[in-house]
């Protein structure tokens, strides 16, 4: 007979793998900041049932990505592990796991698409705010401040793209997923 153990529940290591999937495409060639850094704080927080699992999956998983950035760019990226820019974007994955959250059990396209273009507002917000803070190049003034959003303004069009482009990837791969894999039908896994 071939049954299958009833104690193991495969939804988390499911759910590991695609984030763990979606973080390494940050190795392939792609225009600055389309990546899956928002979405796969969405999905997380989306659907682990485990608030815990939630928030350190999507983290380890862009730990394990930077690390291996930081490995094939060298010094100049390597530098930029553990600084003021990597905590800001490691709060935004933080943050959007909460956001994520918010869609448990009312995952739908458009609230997909909503929390998308909230996650991308939010890092676009915190990492461009970051950066007039840590970097000398910006004013300490309501001028620099400006200035800072301004410069970040032609990378916020790829944040929403990739965020969005990864969305549609991880929230409709996991539900055509659920269509051929009943154990992974519950609300969070």
């Amino acid at each position: 007979m071939n049954r299958t153990d009833p104690t193991f529940a495969p939804g988390p290591l499911v759910l590991a793998g695609l984030i763990f999937m979606a973080a390494l495409t940050r190795l392939l060639p792609h225009p600055p900041n389309f990546s899956p850094v928002e979405a796969i704080a969405l999905f997380g927080g989306a659907y682990f049932a485990s608030r815990q699992w939630a928030v350190v999956v999507p983290l380890l998983a862009m730990l394990v990505s930077d690390i291996a950035l930081g490995a094939l760019h060298g010094g100049g990226y390597a530098s930029y592990l553990g600084g003021v820019s990597f905590w800001s974007v490691y709060g935004c994955i933080a943050l959007s796991v909460v956001l994520g959250l918010r869609l448990r059990g009312k995952v739908t396209g458009a609230r997909v698409l909503g929390y998308s273009v909230a996650g991308s507002v939010l890092f676009f917000a915190v990492t461009n705010f970051t950066a007039w803070l840590s970097d000398p190049v910006y004013a300490k003034n309501t001028a620099g401040l400006a200035a800072a959003y301004v410069a970040g303004i032609p990378f916020f069009r790829w944040t929403l793209l990739g965020t969005m482009f990864y969305s549609a990837l991880l929230f409709g791969g996991f539900s055509l997923l659920r269509r051929r894999v009943p154990a992974l039908n519950s609300r969070t896994v």
